[in-house]
């Protein structure tokens, strides 16, 4: 009996195989897989140094990644470099906040004298002087 279901296990297997092959070969016989296919052949040398060199790529990144001294040096210098920059972001949002927090409290109105005093204020100088620059050079890119 179980030697039945072997010769019938084999057959089934040599059938599927039959047909996988008579399939591949229809493929095969078709014209685009055929000019595919020698697209392919011609290309191979291109392909092969396309493949070695991404494969020594692929060797560099990987010795990079696991090399723990290069990694921890790209951190620190990461580090070094984003810090400051959060800080100071960090500084000018408190800023804003606070600027906005005193701007809703304060209910006085702003006359023709305050704003001249306001005027001799350096910083106002500053930022004047800064939107002044900046719609020159925004006029000037628009020509």
């Amino acid at each position: 009996m179980s030697q039945t279901l072997n010769q019938s296990e084999t057959q089934g297997t040599q059938e599927t195989a039959a047909a996988s092959t008579k399939d591949l070969v229809d493929q095969l016989l078709k014209p685009e897989v055929q000019q595919s296919l020698t697209t392919l052949v011609d290309n191979l040398p291109k392909l092969t140094e396309m493949v070695n060199t991404l494969t020594q790529a692929y060797d560099v990144m990987q010795s990079l990644a696991t090399d723990k001294v290069f990694v921890e040096d790209i951190k620190a210098g990461f580090t070094g470099v984003v810090g400051p920059v959060v800080g100071m972001a960090k500084n000018a949002a408190a800023t804003a906040i606070e600027a906005n927090d005193r701007a809703k409290k304060d209910n006085s109105t702003v006359s023709v004298f305050g704003l001249l005093k306001m005027l001799k204020d350096p910083n106002i100088q500053k930022a004047l002087k800064f939107a002044q620059a900046y719609l020159d050079v925004t006029n000037e890119k628009k020509k």
